[in-house]
């Protein structure tokens, strides 16, 4: 329910790009419940501009290669408007995963496809170098526009595969949705953030209790 990329509350740069949207709602009016296929609401990712933007932010890209791939873009918007096409894919595929994690679900084959292939593109561009010990970094090359997404699918697997998969929460907020990784001490985070959705809820909660008085 967040209206700025600057808010970052995900807790790991794939969860933070799946929730580059205001929320996640379905059904209508009071029947309105997330559930396996929850819709976003709000898209933020509405060009490749933007897309550059989100990833400058959350550190995903440097600020020099943002703009080098937006003088890029320019002068092949076709190209660059098919890699937002991809990224909203992957986004999506994404939340599905890990709603299913969070649910307990078995997660999407398709969704799964979708993911493994972006994998495939990313690694395909990993090389080992020092830096000044061992570490991977990206081969970046030349109007490279799905760099952007190379971090962020890496990202989803290292997440996928670890321990604190299963500290993914998402936000019950009305219309929010937002997925976060819980690293409280106790492990019973449940809003994006209080300040947000927590405060909403208090504030709901204190005039559902002055009605019914």
């Amino acid at each position: 329910m967040n209206n700025t990329f600057g808010k970052r509350v995900g807790g790991r740069l794939c969860l933070d790009f799946v929730n580059t949207v205001h929320g996640r709602v379905s059904g209508r009016g009071s029947q309105r419940k997330r559930d396996y296929r929850d819709q976003a609401v709000g898209e933020r990712v509405v060009s490749y501009g933007a897309l550059l933007r989100w990833a400058t932010l959350a550190g995903a890209l440097p600020a020099g290669q943002a703009r080098s791939l937006g003088r890029a873009a320019s002068q092949h918007p076709a190209k660059a408007a098919a890699v937002v096409a991809r990224g909203l894919d992957l986004r999506e595929a994404m939340y599905r995963i890990f709603k299913a994690a969070i649910e307990r679900w078995p997660p999407p084959a398709a969704d799964l496809a979708v993911l493994n292939r972006e994998l495939r593109i990313a690694r395909a561009h990993e090389r080992l170098a020092a830096t000044p010990g061992l570490g991977w970094e990206w081969d970046v090359m030349r109007e490279s526009f799905d760099r952007v997404l190379w971090p962020v699918v890496r990202s989803a697997a290292e997440l996928l595969t670890s321990d604190d998969l299963a500290r993914v929460g998402q936000c019950p907020g009305e219309d929010c949705g937002w997925l976060f990784l819980d690293t409280s001490r106790s492990g019973r985070r449940q809003w994006c953030t209080m300040a947000d959705c927590g405060n909403l809820a208090k504030v709901r909660r204190f005039r559902d209790r002055r009605r019914a008085d």
